[in-house]
């Protein structure tokens, strides 16, 4: 037997009660978790980039000191080989399984003011070096110097016309190209192996 609702029951009425819905409350809780992952992840990148800057100077006072660096010149000692105001590339790798050898243009640390200069190696350890009338003799030879202005003399700055120097261990003697302007070995002796940094790569 069907029973007729509607003609024994009358109308139903319905009563609507809100209910917070699951998404509001995965909402509210990524409010919360998101940032602190994020933080997190900032602190990750902040690392990263601290750790690439770290490795880079490093790097580049490894590449500095032990290798290859670009030096400027300062003054006019070195002209006509080495222009005021150029950049040069210092080998500081140069003479590490070997010694400097006489004609390097190196870079050394000047005993007078402690200062960085650029010379020319002119007579190396055991060497006697002997100026005479503006000529200079190495081991009793007269030296070919095609790297100097022509008519270019080498005079001591002494009262004496001539002068023998004699080198000994881990001495070098060395001399700016613009033998007129360059305060070099003449001045302040001979200079320790220890103070020769490197050799001038020449263009």
């Amino acid at each position: 037997m069907i029973q007729d609702l509607t003609s024994s029951q009358g109308n139903l009425n319905l009563a609507m009660v809100p209910v917070e819905e699951p998404r509001r409350l995965e909402t509210r809780r990524g409010r919360t978790m998101p940032s602190r992952f994020n933080l997190m992840r900032l602190l990750q990148h902040l690392g990263t980039v601290v750790l690439i800057l770290a490795l880079s100077a490093a790097c580049y006072f490894a590449i500095s000191r032990f290798f290859v660096e670009s030096v400027r010149v300062v003054g006019i000692s070195m002209i006509p080989t080495l222009s005021e105001g150029s950049s040069y590339v210092l080998n500081r790798w140069a003479y590490h399984d070997k010694e400097p050898a006489r004609l390097d243009v190196v870079v050394l640390v000047d005993p007078g003011d402690h200062g960085f200069s650029v010379k020319r190696i002119i007579a190396t350890p055991g060497q006697s070096i002997y100026f005479k009338f503006g000529r200079v003799f190495v081991n009793d030879r007269e030296i070919d110097e095609p790297y100097l202005t022509v008519n270019t003399h080498t005079f001591t700055y002494s009262q004496m016309k001539e002068q023998m120097i004699t080198l000994g261990p881990d001495q070098y003697f060395v001399l700016g190209d613009n033998r007129p302007r360059s305060i070099d070995s003449r001045c302040y002796g001979a200079v320790p192996r220890g103070n020769i940094l490197g050799k001038v790569m020449l263009r």
